[in-house]
């Protein structure tokens, strides 16, 4: 045991003291515990050698998942994974079994002001509240941290009588359980929320993202690949933190149709999204749900949800129909 110990010691000294940062292929940098202690760390900037000396060559593979195309693209995601050049692989997309456009409204809140740090602010929170009041409940709060989802539960509760649970007051599978058997109930929370919930019916009928999820700028990780991303002629900006964010807001929206027979509305609070140059570039990452900025669309048809959800008691149900019958060119009616 103790000559593994100092084995592995002598491994993570040897990269400590070794090339690979000065020559950008590690970060290494210093983290402060809550207790006063430090840490040291080191992270490879880039998997992707890695992944293709040591997994994929002479291997074939076959690589899947539901969010592989950022920014309506393979490439970002197979140079991730050592496939850089396009002859490497062949890029397959399998289309999902929903009828997005039908299924589920995209509303983007483009009145509302760019979000401050630490939590919404009031214009966000009135928006939340105003959301859930339409779909009488049954929404899943994705905030892009523990504070903005605390400051938006006490908020609803203060200003409703809808029953909001939020991440950290209960194991996350108990409040998962609640959260499906109550069609008012909503839960608020983060990363781990948008990751791993998986609710079908109408009681999930409405997903809020209060934020686009990028990294933190004083992450070193980010901020070493930025560099990199830069010293090579990328866009770092594009290639590192708003890659980031499409993966998550397109796992994020994605909690939202998880049957053929489930409707509701993806409501995103980030104006940014509509305005700034990258919003494109975020929006082709999402599922191609039936777009709207009125959000009197958005709430007519979550009153129209909330209404069958007290019809049919929802709870652990999936509902059926489509939450509209216009074709998605009409950019006046509700989907």
């Amino acid at each position: 045991m103790v000559r593994s110990a100092l084995t592995v010691a002598l491994e993570i000294a040897d990269r400590l003291l070794s090339d690979n940062v000065a020559q950008r292929r590690d970060v290494l940098w210093c983290e402060e515990r809550g207790d006063g202690s430090k840490r040291l760390l080191v992270a490879p900037l880039e998997v992707a050698n890695l992944v293709a000396d040591h997994l994929l060559a002479d291997h074939a593979a076959v690589l899947t998942s539901a969010t592989l195309r950022i920014g309506g693209e393979f490439a970002p995601a197979a140079h991730e994974v050592g496939l850089h050049d396009a002859k490497d692989y062949r890029a397959l997309e399998v289309p999902a079994p929903f009828d997005y456009g039908r299924q589920a409204i995209r509303y983007v809140a483009r009145a509302l002001p760019p979000p401050a740090a630490g939590g919404g602010g009031p214009e966000a929170l009135a928006e939340i509240t105003g959301l859930l009041q339409a779909s009488d409940g049954g929404a899943l709060g994705l905030f892009s941290s523990r504070r903005a989802a605390e400051r938006a539960a006490e908020h609803v509760r203060g200003a409703t009588d809808l029953p909001v649970l939020c991440q950290g007051e209960d194991t996350l599978p108990e409040l998962v359980r609640q959260f499906r058997a109550d069609p008012r109930t909503s839960l608020f929370g983060t990363l781990s929320l948008w990751q791993g919930v998986d609710v079908a019916g109408l009681t999930n009928r409405l997903v809020i993202i209060d934020r686009i999820p990028f990294p933190r700028p004083d992450d070193p990780v980010v901020q070493a690949r930025s560099e990199v991303a830069a010293s090579r002629g990328a866009n770092a900006f594009l290639s590192v933190s708003a890659a980031h964010a499409a993966l998550l807001l397109a796992q994020g929206a994605g909690r939202l149709i998880r049957s053929t027979t489930d409707r509701g509305v993806v409501a995103v609070l980030d104006s940014r999204i509509a305005t700034a140059r990258y919003g494109g570039f975020l929006l082709r990452s999402l599922p191609p749900m039936w777009p709207t900025t009125d959000p009197e669309v958005a709430r007519a048809a979550l009153r129209r949800l909330a209404q069958e959800a007290l019809a049919t008691g929802a709870g652990d149900r999936d509902g059926g129909g489509a939450v509209g019958r216009r074709s998605r060119a009409d950019a006046t009616a509700p989907a």
